[in-house]
């Protein structure tokens, strides 16, 4: 381990909602809370006004609803998201060559590494800067972490929530990680909580006195070994730039089970589509195919099929994926449908039997795809469907976002991240005057947010974030 705190862990504060507020000034103080609105849906993030209700991510989104039936629910818009984290990364990498993003809100940079740290008073400062040159560019906050490793770095960002920054002094990590709860450490989630609960370990300082050997019996020696090398604050993990992809996959929840098998095989169609386009946008292709049913009981299964040779053609995924629902047996209904690709390569074998095949299926198959299309490969609004949260322009009242819509209509609240709290009227879903808009940045050009970095003339040599929508993410 190191002898400063050069490790640095960024965990942006409630990302997905502090974005939405940071743009829609009438939810700023408010609870909000993001993720599918079905009633299959679940939390993507909550505001931290909403987890004092009691909502938390990855809930479901009936139960939040009953914790918080006043927050706004909204929509996610995921473009946004990227293009504002990608900005937050180009801080990252402007402090380091080594930047390791495990999120879109969320990254370990080596400050040793890029020259800008190398002891506690260093490092705090490029902590400080980095805090204030989020604020600039974005408007928003985020919760630093410095410490000697990446584990510890990670805890001290944790300690540091919200909108705040500790710094781990080496050589007093094991007197500070003694009195925590075992769930602190990583890996250490629910199941192995409990299991260790029972047998008396309920702080680190438990598993150091219970020992090596007992912590092995109770977990099995990889995890018995590795969690009490972590109690002992041992963390050699370096940060690495790249961190390698070992699968590409979509999925979808439906909100009502599918029972008819026609449409269930042209959904799965469409996701392996899908699939190909993000295997295609990495650069990469793959020998296994993936299927995943999750049917009306929530039982799941998981089908696959290895290819001859990595492939990114989408006949080929195609088939294959209709090959392997041919095994699945969905009577009753299907609630989740997903299709992934494994074993992957940044090349790719042709398989020119397979590939005219393909090409027959896409053809038969054009136009019923194209019906079945959902709002991410159509444009959000088609069909003249309005999702809360979303940006929208009217030709009369100007730039506002959806609060809500049914039963034809549509309600608009006009504001901008940079206005006071604005109107709210309601009009026909179908408004020739009422039309989708791009998000507006968060931070206009002459805003003082705190500090940011300029380039000779003095203006932000980052881009805004204006001409990014939700289809870009």
């Amino acid at each position: 381990m190191r002898t400063a705190p050069t490790i640095l862990h960024l965990d942006m504060d409630a990302f997905f909602a502090s974005v939405e507020q940071a743009s829609k000034p009438s939810l700023r103080g408010k609870a909000v809370v993001v993720g599918g609105l079905g009633p299959r849906g679940v939390v993507a993030t909550a505001s931290y006004e909403a987890r004092v209700l009691g909502v938390h991510s990855a809930m479901p989104m009936g139960q939040a609803r009953r914790l918080a039936p006043n927050a706004a629910y909204l929509v996610p818009r995921f473009g946004l998201y990227k293009a504002i984290s990608d900005q937050v990364m180009e801080l990252l990498r402007a402090l380091s060559p080594l930047v390791e993003p495990l999120s879109l809100d969320e990254a370990f940079v080596d400050l040793e590494a890029g020259g800008v740290a190398w002891d506690e008073a260093s490092a705090r400062l490029a902590g400080v800067r980095l805090r204030a040159d989020i604020r600039a560019v974005t408007g928003l906050t985020g919760s630093v972490g410095l410490a000697a490793s990446k584990m510890l770095a990670k805890i001290a960002s944790e300690q540091a929530k919200p909108d705040g920054l500790v710094v781990i002094q080496p050589g007093t990590e094991r007197a500070m990680l003694a009195p925590m709860p075992v769930r602190t450490l990583p890996g250490v989630g629910p199941a192995t909580g409990d299991h260790l609960r029972r047998a008396g370990i309920t702080t680190v300082e438990d598993i150091v006195e219970a020992g090596e050997d007992e912590l092995v019996r109770l977990l099995g020696k990889a995890h018995g070994h590795g969690l009490y090398a972590m109690a002992l604050a041992r963390d050699d993990r370096p940060v690495t730039a790249e961190r390698e992809a070992k699968s590409v996959s979509v999925e979808d929840t439906y909100d009502v089970d599918i029972h008819d098998r026609l449409r269930v095989g042209l959904e799965v169609q469409r996701l392996a589509d899908r699939c190909v386009r993000r295997l295609r946008g990495a650069g990469l292709s793959g020998r296994t195919i993936v299927l995943k049913v999750r049917r009306f009981d929530f039982s799941t299964l998981t089908r696959s099929e290895t290819l001859r040779g990595p492939t990114d053609d989408p006949g080929v995924i195609r088939e294959a994926a209709a090959r392997l629902l041919d095994s699945v047996d969905t009577t009753g209904g299907v609630r989740l449908l997903g299709v992934g690709v494994t074993g992957l390569a940044d090349y790719t074998q042709e398989d020119l039997f397979a590939q005219a095949a393909g090409a027959r299926v896409s053809t038969e198959r054009a136009v019923e795809e194209h019906a079945m299309a959902p709002a991410e490969e159509q444009p959000v609004f088609a069909g003249r469907r309005w999702p809360a949260g979303h940006d929208v322009r009217h030709a009369e009242f100007g730039h506002g976002w959806v609060q809500g819509s049914g039963l034809g209509r549509v309600t608009v609240r006009f504001e901008t991240p940079g206005s006071e709290p604005g109107r709210v009227r309601t009009f026909r879903t179908d408004d020739p005057d009422l039309e989708p808009a791009d998000p507006l940045p968060l931070v206009l050009p002459g805003q003082d947010k705190g500090r940011g970095p300029k380039d000779e003339t003095g203006a932000s040599r980052l881009r805004p974030v204006a001409q990014y929508t939700d289809a870009d993410g």
